[in-house]
This record gives structure tokens, sequence and C-alpha cells, in this order.
């Protein structure tokens, strides 16, 4: 029934990790049920909910369908698609771009040094795992500085602070390992954009931040486990991962 698989693909969660549209596909010729495990997709785009049923087939009959993914902001109606409604066999949906599900707080009362007066702000957050918490909470917070910073008078400027930038190591070498581009990685175009995003463009780059620790390359933009363990393991096999006692 078209109906209820356009229901199902409404409540798909899908994470884009380029800035185009992506067009994903589903090709079953057999019975049995067909998930979003089902959908063929490149390696800019992730399915996060690959358990969803998107349909039941009784039969052994060829379903074939084609799922634009597009990037965006807060809820779009399907009205918003009213372009593509004269496409024969186009179905425009209703999209939601928020990925917070769920947001939980209480304030309670605390102590800084012998002051009582203070309050603290406890937050919980649930995401459908396309943004970790603290991502989703920090660009909230950049969204209503913008929408303040009229009324405040203050400029933009003040409030785009860019990350720190630690100073590189001193007995970094000059050397060919850490001049080589990324590219001779081989990483995933997922991993590689979101080095590329940050401004890390060379071995010696990815190298100087593993040896800051972890939490400097997951505080990265869509950068998480899984691209960490990709990242290690790519160093690994080219021998670039860990360095020599005398290289470090």
């Amino acid at each position: 029934d078209v109906t209820d698989i356009v229901l199902n693909i409404k409540s798909l969660i899908v994470k884009n990790y380029s800035d185009s549209t992506k067009v994903l596909r589903v090709e079953r010729n057999t019975a049995g049920q067909v998930t979003a495990a089902d959908i063929e997709t490149d390696e800019a785009v992730e399915v996060i909910n690959k358990d969803l049923v998107i349909a039941t087939m009784t039969d052994d009959v060829p379903l074939n369908m084609e799922l634009t993914v597009e990037n965006g902001r807060g809820y779009s109606p399907a009205s918003e698609h009213a372009q593509h409604e004269t496409e024969v066999g186009v179905i425009p949906l209703d999209a939601t771009f928020s990925p917070v599900v769920r947001v939980r707080y209480r304030i309670e009362d605390t102590r800084v040094g012998q002051r009582t007066n203070y309050d603290k702000l406890i937050m919980e957050i649930w995401t459908d795992g396309t943004v970790r918490p603290e991502e989703a909470l920090g660009q909230a917070a950049q969204i209503m500085v913008r929408h303040l910073l009229p009324i405040s008078g203050t400029a933009l400027e003040a409030f785009d602070v860019p990350a720190p930038v630690e100073p590189e190591p001193a007995d970094r070498k000059a050397n060919q390992l850490y001049d080589k581009p990324i590219e001779e990685l081989d990483l995933s175009v997922r991993v590689f954009n979101s080095l590329k995003r940050t401004g890390i463009t060379s071995v010696g780059d990815v190298i100087d931040m593993l040896q800051r620790g972890q939490d400097a390359m997951l505080a990265i933009r869509n950068f998480g486990e899984k691209s960490l363990d990709e990242l290690v393991e790519k160093l690994q096999e080219k021998s670039y991962w860990p360095l020599d006692e005398d290289e470090e």
C-alpha cells in the first residue's frame, strides 16, 4: 500500500555528510520485509535507523524507489516541494530536519566559593542519532546568539570565536610524512570532508591532533567514534601511526 510506504519513509532518519542533494535507491525483487538497511547509499549518506520497516512484499515482484535527500533546518512541509508535483511518480513528503527528540532540564541551587546565590542548569538532551547532543546544544546556542544580536547592538564578529589552535610541537619534523596530503589515506567521503572542513589537510595535521588526545578529534563536527577508528586504521595500514620514538 503506497500510503503505508509513504508513512514509513517519513520515519526514516538519514544523515547527509555532504552539502549537496543525494538520491538513494531501493531495489527489491523478492518477497519479505524491506527495511532501511536495503537502501543503497554512497559514503556521504548514512541511514541511522536501519531496522525501520519500509514495506512488506508478499510476492516476488519488483520494487524500485528513489529517495531524494536534502539538508535543511526545522520543518519543511510537502507543499514547499510543489515544483515536483507535476512529475509522474514523484510524491513530495513532509520533512523534519531537527535532530533533537527530547529535552529535559532543571535548575538547582549551587555554591561558588562562599557565595550560595548561584543557579546551576542541568540539561538532558536526546537526539535522533544524526548529531551528538552537545553538538546540537552548541548549534542552538549559536542560533540564539544571532537572533539576539540586533537587540544587543553587538557586532557579530564579537561572538564568532574560532576554536583554539594549539601551537605545533616544537620538535615537529618538516619531513615527507608530515607533508603528505590526507588524500593518500584513502578515507571515506564522510571522514575526509569532516577533516577538510576543519582545516586538516595533511598527515602531519592528523598526527598532531591525535597527539593531543581522542577528545580533540571527537570535537570535530560530524566526527565520531567510527570516524576515529577508520582514521587510525588507515594510518596504521600505511605505518604512519603510532610514531616511532625517534619521531615523537
